[in-house]
Order: structure tokens, then C-alpha cells, then sequence
């Protein structure tokens, strides 16, 4: 069942397809169910005045609860801002499925996979086949938020191409953005007023997402549960859409790798700024040229989500002691604050053990006002 037309219509924007049929059963019990919000900054809350209040991931948490009983729904903040369904399926396990047994897991990216259509198929499908694989009982259902580039179109990249992987695998969608589209289009809203910046909603814009969602809920929560259709969505196909998926994607601590001398427990300068993330920054840091370290991962790719601010310097690696690729991560959100930022290696065409060497070159961005490196997490696929 749909109400998304694929062609001109962008007023119904929620898709049944395979529904939630395990967290509906469970939710027909007396059981706890956990909720998990795994997405970019829109869903970790940005915009909303008090973002664990307002925010429509707390005014969802917030209406299943008044709905289903408050001791009953536990839910999960999961939202990092500035991050892609490639480094979300890269934290699943440690921020979502390592957490607790999940019952539904809402995924928003649509913003923020704004690179190329494989990497968000890669990101998405790997999100999807993980959470089966490891978690077959949980529901997932697909999230697509406003901005500017997507209100101005039927059916807006990458809200085509996150759905190319929801038809694939039956996951249900709610299209926040053409509800936004649709109340525009009718005169009931100026975009503007309710996300100032076109991307971030405010306490207004927050509500009529999570009325959205609401409405989305109370009619995939409404459909009837099969016993087959519970068994279906539990299935994984064994061809995926797009090879080379994140579907063993997982990040490690950064005490796995190997140091040189050089590289110590690093501390933030004091009275930095952080932003984008919520969790522990104890990391490794070296600002000495040719400090260096190395680990090991099993699978298809690595990589390193580094902590970069304004004393970030250029590094290079070096995969299977072949030549070594310069990289260097500053940008200009580097100049008033810290966060998360990921490289990712490139991906061999088979999966098996790959060795990576990274160090400090001395170098730095013209911007930059040290040649540091600090190591928060060590990724791998």
C-alpha cells in the first residue's frame, strides 16, 4: 500500500510497502520497545530550540509514548550532524545496536547524501543489510527531510535514490519533504519561516515534521500484521543493490592501532568548541612530523574518523605498503571548531586483511594553525 505516486504527486508521502510489522506486534503486548533516531543534525535536533523537547525526534519519542505508556518506549539519539548514511553505517553497531535490542530504526540522511549516487546506495543498502543481519527483529523505516535543493522538484536526488533502496528491500518512508512541498505549493507555508537557513527546521518547522511522522506512525502501526509478512521482512536478499555496501561497516577504538612514541592521549585545547558530536572525544594525538601508526582490518575498506579543528595538519597513509596518498581533511568549519570528520580508503574488490600505516607530514593547509592529528575512531568495512 502507497501513497507516494512515483510521478506527479508529491502530496501523499507515506509508503506502506512491507509496514512495521514486528514493532506493531510488539507494541500490541506489554512489552518495552526501543526507538532508535539514527541521521544526520536535523535529527540529532538542530534548529529546534531545546533539542531534546522540540525537536520532532522528541516530539515523536514524546507522542509514542503518550500513545503506548511512558515506562514502555526507550528511545535513541542517534543523530550526528554533518554525517552521511556512510559514517551512519559505520556507527550502527557502537550507537545503535550495541546499545540495546532495537524495535525501530528510523534512518534520516536525505540531506546530507548529497555526494554520488553509488555512496549513497552504498551507505543506505549497508545500513539495511547490517540492521538485518545483526538485529533481524527490528523495523526500519526511511526518513527524508527538507531543503532547499529538494522542495523544488516531484521526486528530488537523493530522495530517488534512498527510495531505489526502501522499494528494493520493502522498507516503509516518510517523505517529510513532500509534505513540505505540498503545503508550498497550496500557499500554506514560506520555507523560510520555518527552516531560516533552508535547512535546519525551527520549533515550528520541527512540529510539522513530527506530525508528518505521527500520521506515517498511526498508519503503519494500523495495518495488519501477518505472520508471513513478519518472516518476509526479516529476510535478506542475497544480491545487493550495489556491491561493495557498508553492510560490515563498524568503527573501532582508536587504542586498536599501533603508535609510535610520538602519539599520546590527547586532550582538546581548553576553551575549544565542538560541535557535531555528542560522544566521548578521548583520541590519540601527534603534531610531530613522521609520527605515525598502524592497524589492521578485515574486510573490503578502512578508514579514520579523525577529530579536525583549527590545529588539523595534512597526513598520509599507506594501504598494503603500497605508495602513500596525501590527504588533508581542513576545511572551513575547521577554523572555529572541532568535530568528526571521516576519510575512507579506497574499497578493494575483495574482502580480506588490509594493513594501513598513516602519519604526519609536517604539512599543513594554508588556514591552519598547527600540523596535528587526532585519531577518534578507526573505521572499517
Amino acid at each position: 500500500m502507497s501513497h507516494y505516486n512515483k510521478g506527479t504527486d508529491r502530496a501523499a508521502f507515506i509508503v506502506h510497502r512491507r509496514g512495521l510489522p514486528n514493532v506493531k506486534a510488539k507494541l500490541a503486548g506489554e512489552a518495552p520497545v526501543t526507538v532508535a533516531f539514527l541521521g544526520g543534525s536535523i535529527t540529532e535536533g538542530a534548529g529546534a530550540s531545546a533539542a531534546d523537547k522540540t525537536s520532532w525526534r522528541a516530539l515523536t519519542a514524546h507522542y509514542l509514548r503518550d500513545r503506548f505508556g511512558k515506562s514502555r518506549i526507550r528511545s535513541i539519539n542517534a543523530g550526528v550532524g554533518g554525517t552521511d548514511s556512510t559514517l551512519g553505517a559505520h556507527r550502527l553497531r557502537e550507537h545503535v545496536l550495541r546499545v540495546e535490542n532495537i524495535d525501530l530504526l528510523l534512518v534520516e540522511f536525505s540531506v546530507n547524501d548529497c555526494s554520488n549516487r553509488e555512496e549513497s546506495i552504498r551507505g543506505m543498502e549497508g545500513i539495511v543489510r547490517q540492521c538485518r543481519r545483526l538485529s533481524p527483529r527490528t523495523d526500519i523505516c526511511f526518513i527524508y527531510t527538507g531543503a532547499d535543493r529538494n522542495l523544488t522538484c516531484i521526486r528530488p536526488y537523493p530522495i530517488a535514490v534512498h527510495e531505489e533502496v526502501a522499494e528494493y528491500y520493502g522498507i516503509p518512508s516518510v517523505d517529510f519533504a513532500a509534505g513540505i512541498y505540498r503545503m508550498l505549493q497550496n500557499g500554506e507555508a514560506v520555507w523560510a519561516s520555518l527552516a531560516p537557513d533552508g535547512y535546519h527546521p525551527n520549533d515550528d518547522g520541527h512540529e510539522i515534521y513530527a506530525g508528518f511522522l505521527r500520521r506515517g506512525l498511526n498508519e503503519l502501526l494500523s495495518t495488519e500484521v501477518d505472520s508471513l509478512m513478519l518472516d518476509h521482512c526479516e529476510s535478506l536478499p542475497e544480491e545487493p543493490l550495489m556491491t561493495g555496501n557498508y553492510e560490515y561497516a563498524d568503527m573501532f577504538s582508536y587504542e586498536l592501532a599501533d603508535y609510535s612514541g610520538d602519539y599520546h592521549i590527547g586532550k582538546l585545547p581548553q576553551g575549544s568548541k565542538l560541535m557535531n558530536w555528542r560522544y566521548a572525544t578521548e583520541h590519540r594525538y601527534s603534531d610531530h612530523p613522521n609520527a605515525s601508526f598502524t592497524f589492521t582490518v578485515e574486510g573490503q575498506s578502512g578508514g579514520l574518523l579523525l577529530l579536525c579543528g583549527p590545529d588539523t595538519g595534512i597526513f598520509e597513509y599507506s594501504i598494503n605498503g603500497q605508495s602513500f596518498v596525501r590527504v588533508n581533511p581542513f576545511d572551513e568549519w575547521c577554523l572555529n571548531a572541532y568535530r568528526p570528520v571521516s576519510v575512507h580508503f579506497p574499497r578493494h574488490h575483495l574482502r580480506g586483511p588490509i594493513s594501513i600505516m598513516a602519519r604526519n607530514t609536517g604539512l599543513k593547509d594554508k588556514r591552519s594553525q598547527g600540523t596535528g592529528m587526532r585519531v577518534l575512531k578507526l573505521l572499517a568495512n
